[in-house]
């Protein structure tokens, strides 16, 4: 059964952030000749490992809100220089922009499963041609 995962995107203010933040990480992963790939390193390992690379995606919460996703390709164990193991989260670098869906903040990353995960922003369900201001500023007043 396929398991998400949701996570904080601290730092970070707009779906438009988060993307450039990520070119830069493939810019420099293919520079050093390294795959293509995003990731994003945690103290945690999911417990559900199974399940999540089972088709499942790290859904963003930027400002309160779902706002875009990653599918998950791995889960790889990592030394970080103080000698602890932790989790990289190697996900495919496409962000796929889904709809807002308003969340409290929390710590680390909890399991989402797909039935509560928001769906993704198509022609067809529309939200994907207005600008991103405009797609920012009904996020902020509720209106979407």
């Amino acid at each position: 059964m396929t398991l998400h995962l949701i996570k904080l995107c601290v730092g970070v203010d707009s779906v438009e952030d988060l993307e450039s933040y990520r070119a830069a990480d493939l810019a420099r992963a293919k520079a050093a000749g390294e795959a293509p790939v995003s990731r994003h390193v945690t103290r945690m390992t999911p417990k559900q490992a199974e399940d999540v690379l089972d088709g499942g995606s790290l859904y963003w919460v930027i400002k309160r809100v779902i706002q875009c996703r990653q599918r998950i390709l791995s889960l790889d164990e990592v030394t970080g220089r103080d000698g602890i193991k932790r989790c990289a989260i190697v996900m495919d670098p496409e962000i796929v922009r889904t709809a807002p869906a308003p969340r409290r903040p929390f710590q680390g990353w909890r399991y989402l499963k797909p039935e509560d995960a928001p769906a993704d922003l198509t022609e067809a369900t529309g939200g994907l041609e207005l600008p991103d201001e405009l797609r920012r500023k009904l996020i902020e007043i509720g209106a979407w």
